[in-house]
């Protein structure tokens, strides 16, 4: 396998506006966690990866928390050996913006089980991917290629139990790990909209 291929490596200057497309490389990045640890998606080259544009003030988002039904997926995702990216891209002047402190707190209360929160505050990786909403999911195949990009599901409410809805990253997930195709591949996102800077 020739790993050099597996990833398109995109300068965030020149992707400012970027969207990626189901089917083709996910481009690579390098971020820092709440931890201060640096994540490269390049370095998870041979497993599944989860990306999810977060941000808790959204009723949308937080409703898929205070159910339980995004942290279940989470786990379900990295018990099978794959990787779930938290990105919050919400910029320091917006009042949704945590610190690294508050990050953690937040972590630890929401009981989240994704492998890292990236602290995207400048806005890089949401722009590279053209991540719109809150939530907005893009699932990274083991070959390093976008599979699953769009909403969470098939219920846009930020009320109710997202559990009862047709949950399009599990199905995209569930497939890759059964070397099926995935049945859904592109949905629009529903949420509130990120927090870029102005």
């Amino acid at each position: 396998m020739i790993k050099t291929a597996l990833f398109a490596f995109l300068t965030f200057g020149l992707t400012a506006s970027a969207e990626v497309k189901v089917g083709q490389p996910a481009p690579d990045f390098s971020a820092k966690d709440i931890n201060g640890k640096t994540h490269r998606l390049s370095d998870y080259q041979g497993k599944i990866v989860v990306l999810e544009a977060y941000n808790l003030d959204c009723p949308f988002c937080a409703n898929h928390y205070k159910t339980g039904a995004m942290q279940a997926l989470q786990a379900a995702v990295t018990s099978k050996g794959g990787v779930w990216l938290v990105v919050n891209s919400t910029h320091t002047s917006n009042p949704s913006h945590r610190t690294p402190d508050a990050a953690r707190k937040e972590f630890a209360t929401q009981s989240m089980k994704a492998t890292a929160w990236l602290d995207d505050s400048s806005g890089a990786i949401g722009r590279l991917y053209g991540m719109k909403t809150t939530p907005h999911l893009f699932v990274i195949d083991t070959r390093g290629v976008l599979a699953y990009q769009g909403a969470i599901d098939d219920r846009a409410s930020s009320s109710g139990d997202p559990r009862t809805a047709k949950n399009y990253v599990k199905l995209a997930v569930e497939a890759l790990l059964a070397g099926k195709p995935v049945p859904v591949a592109e949905t629009k996102p529903y949420g509130c909209s990120v927090k870029y800077a102005e």
